[in-house]
């Protein structure tokens, strides 16, 4: 899949040092100019459905879980690769000083009705939502939290750029 973005965060002198990977798929479900997200109430940011891929597990199965699971989505179809992105993050466990986290995006469809999220438990302590919104308010909205929340989290730089991208390259 080709590569969209690599970035290390500026806390990080060298990536030589101990490290453990985390690979992710994540969903880009478009109607128009709207775009299934996933808003966070503690970070206050949109993000594309996905997460973790299982061990044992490929991209597209995890993909196809994560959305499922995040959104209510069913009928999941025409999977199609979009691009990588990659990231090297502090990570603050005795096993690594870094975690390489790599996003693996794909577009695909679904059916128009989402049956109910089946959040974990982190999730809803976060306030995490599916939600239909305008690509272009989505990405007002995260830059605006990037210049002046607190809240912020660590993806919501990844994410604004995938919804850039996405605006850039499909619509």
């Amino acid at each position: 899949m080709r590569l969209l973005k690599s970035t290390v965060h500026p806390a990080i002198s060298t990536i030589d040092s101990k490290h453990i990977s985390r690979k992710a798929s994540r969903a880009i479900v478009l109607d128009g100019h709207n775009i299934l997200l996933l808003y966070t109430q503690r970070y206050h940011d949109y993000s594309l459905p996905g997460g973790g891929i299982d061990e044992g597990e490929d991209a597209i199965a995890g993909l196809i879980r994560e959305l499922t699971e995040e959104t209510g989505a069913q009928n999941i179809s025409n999977i199609e690769e979009f691009g990588r992105y990659e990231e090297f993050r502090p990570w603050y466990k005795d096993d690594a000083n870094i975690i390489h986290m790599q996003s693996y995006c794909y577009t695909c469809d679904i059916d128009a009705e989402l049956l109910a999220p089946s959040f974990e438990a982190h999730e809803i302590s976060n306030g995490m939502q599916p939600l239909w919104i305008n690509i272009h308010e989505a990405i007002s909205h995260n830059e605006t939290t990037m210049a002046t929340s607190d809240k912020k989290g660590l993806s919501i730089e990844r994410e604004t750029f995938l919804l850039k991208q996405i605006v850039a390259e499909l619509l």
